[in-house]
């Protein structure tokens, strides 16, 4: 669409979403009707249709319109999409200007939305609502509502209309995202077995830091690298050992169906302090802190090896196919509480993956364009590329990867030539539509036989919330996250942990902790209530 719409057209295309009670079908629809809308086959339009869509996407992630995929949606639909989507970190940032603004796009593809920005932006008309539109244009996703009620659970709000579409890959790969990898070249070269408790974990990494490993006579190993904050490659599990509870992103976890914040547990504590002393002792990486995916991502792959452990769920990712054998998973360590593992909160399903804004003039043939990613054989090529690209038909026709030159990373290849998003891969699907990588099912055998059976047995699912509750977790959480995320980093790299303890948690408290542990177990008994 032109997006130099004028503020009167703006302001009656929302009073007019508001008119008819929140419905995607609205007066809009002569736009669809004049590009010679097909409400069924290829193309979706006659005439071309061209709308805008932002969001996020992969740092190693070129602009979408260059990737083979997307340039085939375009020849068989008539959609041509101008792509705003940024790398995360940067979309993140500027996330909210672009919802605020008068200059929307049509869509929000791979949105980053969190469930609070769903609430305001449906009720305030930002965002419209889907359901009259998938109901009338979407029986790829129809199909996968009826298979799974909880999918569709899963994107409804309270209010209840659906303002987001969902993502899913039902493998249960992501029950517990933090790996732990150590180099085993070089514990042979030392003399050290693969650690099984935290203490010869630190032995080992002290051993990187002081022995010179890799043989080139400098003192450039870096004996323990990870991502502070960031979904796979956090510590949250090293902090279970070192302190005798998980942390993860959410400083959230359940026991005994009581709802827990870590980062006011003198657990985390303990753990935060003997994080310090490692890096006093250079055995973290001092960029650990700040660093971002593709800095990170870089560090395996130098042409000395330099990294000694670190935390990722796929090794060749981090340090190259060539390297990759010389890494060994590190087992559930025993530590101060036994061995034990965070289990990550959510579920295989979530929501934020595509969005349609007031502003779109084609509603009806956006929802066409995007149901069509949900058909099971696109949703395969829209998470690992396309057929004769990255995936191929084996005997039986199900799809499976296509055979990588040694030099290649799955994962970075992924990222560059698979959009990601709307999709979804039901458990069933990974058997007659498309095999898991051999990386994820290999990672499956890894967490069954490493992690799991040590897996905290209770986590936060994905509940509902109603509005209110939303807002006022909203406008507590945020400072609260921001506060305790800072002085984390802060007392990893600075110490003092022990000394500013009781008016960290006396500052917690007076910006509304026991309230927003308060509204998450409210909500958390009534999604057990209605389990």
């Amino acid at each position: 669409m032109n997006r130099k719409l004028t503020a009167s057209v703006a302001a009656m295309t929302a009073a007019g979403l508001l008119l008819t009670g929140c419905s995607g079908s609205t007066e809009q629809d002569g736009k669809d009707a004049e590009a010679g809308f097909n409400a069924e086959g290829l193309p979706i339009v006659d005439e071309k249709v061209t709308l805008t869509f932002s969001g996020q996407k992969a740092s190693l992630a070129p602009d979408y319109s260059e990737m083979e995929l997307v340039q085939q949606w375009e020849k068989d639909t008539n959609v041509s999409i101008v792509w705003e989507n940024l790398p995360d970190t940067v979309y993140q940032e500027k996330k909210n200007l672009i919802l605020a603004s008068g200059d929307l796009p049509d869509a929000f593809y791979n949105t980053g939305f969190t469930p609070a920005d769903i609430s305001t932006y449906g009720a305030n008309g930002t965002l419209v609502p889907l359901e009259d539109l998938i109901a009338e244009h979407a029986p790829n996703l129809q199909a996968i509502f009826s298979k799974r009620p909880e999918i569709k659970a899963a994107v409804t709000s309270s209010d209840g209309h659906i303002y987001t579409l969902p993502a899913a890959e039902e493998l249960g790969i992501g029950a517990v995202p933090f790996f732990l990898s150590i180099n085993k070249t070089w514990l042979d070269e030392l003399g050290l077995e693969v650690p099984t408790t935290i203490e010869e974990y630190e032995a080992a990494l002290e051993a990187f830091k002081t022995q010179d490993p890799n043989g080139n006579g400098k003192a450039d190993e870096i004996p323990l690298s990870y991502i502070n904050g960031w979904w796979c490659a956090d510590v949250g599990d090293i902090m279970a050992a070192l302190g005798g509870m998980p942390d993860n992103l959410d400083h959230r976890i359940v026991r005994d169906g009581k709802v827990i914040y870590t980062a006011a547990q003198p657990e985390y504590r303990d753990a935060l302090a003997k994080l310090h002393d490692w890096y006093q002792r250079g055995l973290i990486d001092p960029e650990a802190l700040t660093q971002d995916d593709k800095t990170y991502l870089a560090k395996g792959k130098t042409p000395d090896p330099v990294l000694g452990s670190y935390v990722w769920w796929e090794t060749e990712e981090v340090v190259g196919p060539e390297r990759a054998d010389e890494y060994v998973l590190v087992p559930a360590l025993e530590g101060v509480a036994g061995r034990l593992v965070g289990h990550s909160n959510g579920s295989d399903f979530s929501a934020g993956a595509f969005a349609i804004t007031r502003e779109n003039a084609y509603p009806e043939v956006t929802m066409r364009w995007v149901d069509r990613l949900y058909e099971p054989v696109m949703s395969a090529q829209v998470s690992w590329g396309p057929i004769g690209t990255t995936l191929e038909e084996n005997a039986d026709g199900v799809l499976q990867q296509m055979e990588l030159g040694k030099d290649v990373s799955a994962g970075e290849l992924r990222q560059k030539v698979s959009p990601g998003g709307p999709k979804v891969t039901l458990k069933e699907d990974f058997e007659n539509v498309v095999l898991p990588e051999p990386r994820a099912a290999q990672r499956v055998t890894d967490l069954e036989e490493h992690y799991l059976p040590w897996a905290e047995d209770e986590w936060f699912p994905n509940v509902p919330f109603d509005e209110a509750e939303i807002q006022e977790i909203s406008a507590i959480e945020t400072d609260i996250k921001t506060f305790v995320d800072t002085k984390r980093a802060e007392w990893v790299a600075n110490g003092g942990v022990e000394d500013e303890w009781d008016n960290y948690v006396a500052q917690l408290e007076q910006m509304g902790l026991d309230r927003l542990i308060e509204l998450y177990q409210q909500a958390y008994d009534r999604y057990l209530e209605n389990a």
